[in-house]
């Protein structure tokens, strides 16, 4: 670990944030002086319900605060924050009387689409009264199979205005991974789009949505989104409206908000479903509304007329969280497409040409960018960037060192990491603070966040990453579980009253985080537990290496360490490049983290949102089933990991 940091903000710069400027509103009430972070998150998590209350006050939410800010506080599940609160969500994302842009959507194709506040307000309080023609009611559900375009916001938001609730995968997923998805939630209404391109190809849908909305019995109403102007699919499905017939006409008449308690169910997103059927996470209106709001203008310093930007699908909740930044009167960038295509400048290319602010990616893009030789700073401008966020996978060292050399030398590079189970973030950036190599900076606002051992004590060693008081953007419940036992189960049997988050974590001296990887896929050869991100950070240094997937098999009584590694063309694994990858990992962490097999794959499978998959594989090798292969991606890599010879001796 550096004894420098690897980026520090200008003093300019930090005077200049909206977390000096809330830091400043509560500092005397905080007792904390403006610019003194630790001190405020001990007072945001210390008077939790007064932070919510001056999250709400100073993002300028519209409703009714309500007089009680918190009840069961000591409940963990089951505290309730503001709950007198009463607000419309989708309200507070829209600006019906502002001609600024709201929404800027390129595809592959080079096509860009500019939807102003005004325009896009419109739309969605047409899919609102198109959805309640089709008898749509609050608490029902609205499904998408949907690319990341404008109509599926707009759809989202219509949903959200009446009080029904939304919920999407992408268009990628097979018919059985959507139907185990929306055959839970029993949806009303599915709009889908007609097709999808990708990586220079052009994928239909139109059958896909025939079968799933012949399968699920509850939908009365299917509506076809165009693929840019086309539109195929609606013919071939009975009863299918076309997305332009569904609005119907302009009407003159004034869209009159309802506004719903804060616990109002929103958004219906899953777990990954990498060994089972996916859980369904329902999650509120208002909490979702604030911690987004926290998250994006105090921890990512999202300012009004900022540009925001993050690659993501519509199945994954970096797409709800890119959508809630109108809340802040930014404007969103959407792309909808392959992120190397037609090569490694194409998110760049966004960025310039669309003035970007904030730029959002993976970490698995930033290390891909890195071995493609592509240096940015040299191909590129970059001058309006101001933040860089990354997450899905912990981001390498090496990937940091890449950022600030090959990108930008002058920007906030935030690494976060939450998850779909919060619909935000447990830790992540402050454009306050230095940025420490390989570290995540902070714990956010309002998340008690700790690390414990086995025995749920806190320690300053690798361990689970935990919350230990209330906040707000906890689920509201999972569907179907109306004892509230999965919900329990999920997150509060390891450690009772205290959420446990399945993350392998240390804390560093500069108040950051270090995440290893899933706790779950968490090695233990010999007893001592190992993060497999510790070995991807080593192993993907190597030129040869394009990336690395490591799982702990049984044997002889213990468990050994197999890494799998998928090479750069025309690489050939022999005994010269395997002794390098050990010695290589072996210097960089410990003899205990040398793998005792290294075996090379074609492929690596992975979620839709491109998370590898160790669970899956690990079952796999094992002989197990897979019982959800339609959660992945690429499911057909499993098969190169079956009946291995090497794992036989």
């Amino acid at each position: 670990m550096s004894d420098a940091p690897i980026w520090t903000p200008s003093p300019e710069r930090v005077n200049n944030t909206r977390l000096t400027a809330f830091a400043t509103r509560v500092a005397a009430r905080a007792g904390v002086a403006p610019h003194d972070y630790r001190g405020l998150h001990d007072w945001s998590i210390r008077h939790a319900p007064e932070f919510w209350a001056e999250v709400w006050d100073f993002c300028g939410v519209t409703g009714e605060r309500g007089a009680r800010l918190a009840i069961d506080l000591n409940r963990m599940p089951g505290a309730q924050f503001l709950p007198d609160a009463r607000l419309n969500f989708t309200q507070n994302l829209l600006r019906p009387d502002d001609d600024a842009l709201a929404i800027i959507a390129s595809t592959e194709s080079g096509a860009d689409r500019h939807i102003s506040h005004r325009d896009l307000a419109g739309r969605v309080f047409k899919a609102a009264r198109a959805l309640q023609r089709a008898g749509v009611k609050r608490g029902d559900r609205v499904a998408g199979i949907v690319a990341n375009v404008p109509e599926a916001i707009i759809a989202a938001l219509g949903a959200a205005a009446i009080g029904a609730v939304w919920s999407s995968c992408s268009p990628d997923f097979g018919v059985q991974g959507v139907l185990d998805r929306f055959g839970q939630i029993e949806p009303t209404v599915l709009v889908a789009v007609d097709g999808y391109r990708y990586a220079g190809k052009t994928f239909r849908c139109a059958e896909k949505t025939a079968a799933v909305a012949a399968a699920l019995k509850s939908v009365r109403q299917v509506v076809i989104v165009p693929l840019e102007g086309e539109v195929m699919a609606a013919a071939s499905i009975p009863g299918a409206a076309t997305w332009t017939d569904w609005l119907g006409a302009e009407s003159d008449a004034p869209f009159a908000f309802e506004l719903f308690p804060f616990t109002q169910p929103l958004y219906i997103l899953y777990s990954s479903g990498t060994t089972g059927v996916p859980k369904c996470i329902v999650h509120g209106a208002g909490g979702t509304l604030l911690q987004h709001l926290k998250e994006h203008q105090l921890h990512c310093d999202v300012h009004p007329d900022d540009r925001v930007f993050y690659f993501t699908t519509c199945g994954w909740m970096m797409w709800n969280w890119l959508v809630t930044a109108l809340a802040s009167r930014a404007t969103i960038v959407l792309y909808d497409g392959a992120p190397f295509h037609p090569d490694a400048r194409r998110l760049f290319d966004l960025a310039d040409r669309h003035a970007i602010t904030l730029l959002g990616v993976s970490a698995k893009f930033i290390d891909a960018v890195r071995k493609s030789g592509l240096e940015p700073r040299h191909t590129h401008k970059l001058t309006s960037i101001r933040t860089i966020t990354s997450t899905g996978s912990p981001l390498a060292a090496e990937s940091f060192d890449f950022v600030y050399s090959a990108v930008k030398s002058d920007v906030h590079l935030a690494s976060i990491s939450g998850g779909t189970d919060i619909v935000s973030c447990f830790v992540g950036g402050n454009p306050n603070q230095p940025v420490w190599r390989g570290e995540i900076q902070v714990a956010a606002l309002g998340m008690d966040v700790d690390v414990f051992d086995e025995s749920g004590r806190p320690t300053t060693e690798a361990g689970e990453l935990v919350c230990k008081t209330p906040f707000v953007s906890m689920p509201v419940a999972f569907w179907n579980d109306a004892d509230g036992a999965k919900y329990r189960a999920a997150y509060f049997e390891r450690f009772p009253g205290v959420w446990c988050h399945g993350d392998w974590t240390r804390t560093t001296p500069h108040g950051g985080f270090i995440i290893f990887g899933r706790s779950d896929a968490t090695l233990n050869p010999g007893g001592v537990r190992i993060g497999t991100a510790e070995i991807y950070r080593q192993v993907e240094q190597l030129p040869e290496v394009l990336e690395s997937l490591a799982v702990g098999q049984h044997w002889d009584n213990d468990e050994r360490i197999v890494l799998f590694i998928r090479l750069a063309e025309g690489v050939t694994l022999d005994d010269a490049l395997r002794r390098r990858i050990a010695d290589t990992i072996r210097k960089g962490t410990s003899p205990r983290h040398v793998p005792a097999r290294i075996i090379p794959v074609a492929d690596i499978p992975r979620t839709k949102s491109g998370k590898i998959v160790e669970i899956a594989v690990r079952h796999v090798i094992h002989g197990r089933e897979v019982s959800n292969r339609e959660a992945l991606a690429n499911p057909e890599a499993l098969n190169l990991y079956r009946n291995l010879p090497e794992l036989s001796r």
